[in-house]
């Protein structure tokens, strides 16, 4: 079983464990984390080094994930992104088992598709995006790099979701909109 680094070390992180234990695809290597967390535990997983360290560890693991959460900015996740893939890391697709995804849709590098998510035919999910607990990706639906559908969210059919954006819990869109780049949608809205 290859093994994975896991960048950043806070709630999220907790989820992607989880998934990434049920799912079994890799071995978690450790956590990268702020340098005073070093040698402490994320659920059984030790902090194994900071951003620093991934020039390093680079040498040492080909895998990796982004595991901070997006909800103000996509930007911390961009970078992290961006940092992993100039390192040339792989950084590989999470499905969890218990998800749904239609052998007709796309999920490109990156992303994490979480328990209970159902991602329908035709859809794209581009990089770097977290499909949350129970979202619901409608057919044809598009969703653009480094975006976070929270728990619970319903992307209707041809919605195309441009990149950036945060779409918070119990959102439900209407079919066949376009929702601008780094929106913030706040949890529970109806968007027209």
């Amino acid at each position: 079983m290859e093994e994975i680094l896991l960048i950043g070390g806070g709630g999220h992180c907790k989820s992607v464990i989880d998934v990434i234990e049920q799912e079994g695809q890799f071995k978690i290597a450790g956590i990268i984390d702020h340098p005073e967390l070093l040698d402490t535990k994320i659920l059984d997983y030790k902090v194994i080094g900071s951003d620093n360290d991934l020039p390093k560890l680079s040498l040492q693991y080909k895998y990796a994930l982004v595991t901070v959460g997006q909800i103000t900015s996509p930007q911390l996740r961009i970078k992290i992104y961006e940092n992993l893939k100039k390192l040339e890391f792989i950084l590989p697709v999470i499905k969890s088992p218990r998800a749904y995804i239609s052998k007709y849709a796309t999920v490109k590098e990156g992303s994490i598709i979480m328990h209970d998510a159902l991602v329908n035919v035709n859809v794209c999910i581009n990089e770097n995006c977290i499909i949350n607990t129970k979202a619901l990706i409608e057919h044809d639906a598009m969703i653009a790099k480094h975006c976070h559908i929270s728990t619970g969210a319903i992307i209707n059919g041809a919605v195309s979701v441009e990149s950036g954006c945060f779409i918070g819990s119990h959102v439900t869109t209407k079919q066949a909109i376009n929702i601008k780049k780094n929106s913030f949608i706040k949890a529970g809205s109806v968007v027209k």
